[in-house]
C-alpha cells in the first residue's frame, strides 16, 4: 500500500536545503519538507528536460503551487507545453503510443524487459515477447518529420510511395524546437528503417513523409559524469 507524504507511518522529512542537489540525479528520489509542506521530490520528469516531479498532499497542493510562483522564477505552464515536449523527446503517452495490444518489442522499449525476465518469460504475454525477440516484429515505432501541410494526429493513416496503408500515427503535432511537424507511430517493419519515405493522411489529405530517428531533441536528464 502506498504511504501519503506526511503519513504517520513516515519518517520526518528533511527539509529540501540538506539535500545536496549536485548528487541528486536522475532517478532520485527523497523524501523532503518543501516549502513547509512534506512531499516526495523524483528527479525525473516526462518532457526529456531536467526536472523534478513532486508528489504532495491533496489538500496542500494549491498552498504549495502559490508558493512556488510567490518565487517569481516558477510560471504555470499546460499540457499542450508538455507534450510538445515530451514527443520531441521520442517518450511514449500510454493510450496512444503504448496500449495493452502493444509489445515492448514493437514500441522500442525491449530494454524494459529486465534479464531475470527474459531467462524466464513468466509474465504476461511473455511467450509472444519471447517470440518477437527472437524473430523480430511485424510492426515497429517510428519518428516522422512531415515537412508540409497540417500536423498528423492520432489515427492519422501512414502509407507508403504507392498509397497503400503501412501503419498509423500515435501521436503527432508541431515541434517548437525544430519548427515543423513531427509524429510517431506504427509502421510495418519493412518500412521501419531511418529515413524511408511515406506518406501520411490529414482530413483527407495526403502529405510526404520521412521516417525519423529518435529522440529529436537529445535529453537533458542531469546524471552522473560519464552516464
Amino acid at each position: 500500500m502506498r504511504r501519503r507524504p506526511g503519513s504517520a507511518a513516515d519518517p520526518d522529512p528533511k527539509p529540501l536545503s540538506s539535500l545536496d542537489l549536485s548528487t541528486f540525479y536522475f532517478g532520485s528520489f527523497a523524501l523532503t519538507d518543501l516549502a513547509g509542506i512534506p512531499c516526495f521530490v523524483t528527479r525525473t520528469g516526462y518532457t526529456g528536460e531536467d526536472g523534478f516531479e513532486i508528489s504532495v498532499p491533496n489538500g496542500r497542493a494549491v498552498e504549495l503551487t502559490e508558493k512556488l510562483m510567490a518565487s517569481g522564477v516558477v510560471h504555470l505552464a499546460g499540457l499542450g507545453a508538455r507534450d510538445s515536449l515530451r514527443l520531441e523527446a521520442g517518450l511514449c503517452l500510454y493510450g496512444n503510443d503504448l496500449t495493452e495490444d502493444i509489445t515492448p518489442v514493437e514500441a522500442g522499449l525491449a530494454w524494459t524487459v529486465g534479464k531475470r525476465r527474459r531467462e524466464a518469460f513468466d509474465f504476461l504475454g511473455g511467450a509472444v515477447v519471447k517470440a518477437q525477440l527472437a524473430n523480430g516484429a511485424s510492426k515497429r515505432r517510428v519518428g516522422l518529420v512531415i515537412p508540409t501541410g497540417a500536423p498528423a494526429r492520432q489515427h492519422s493513416r501512414i502509407l507508403d510511395t504507392s498509397g497503400a496503408e503501412i501503419g498509423e500515427v500515435t501521436s503527432g503535432g508541431f515541434s517548437p524546437c525544430l519548427g515543423q511537424n513531427i509524429a510517431m507511430g506504427y509502421v510495418a517493419t519493412s518500412a521501419s528503417k531511418v529515413g524511408t519515405p511515406v506518406r501520411v493522411e490529414v482530413r483527407g489529405k495526403v502529405n510526404d513523409a520521412v521516417v525519423s530517428k529518435m529522440p529529436w531533441v537529445p535529453s537533458g536528464y542531469f546524471k552522473p559524469a560519464g552516464k
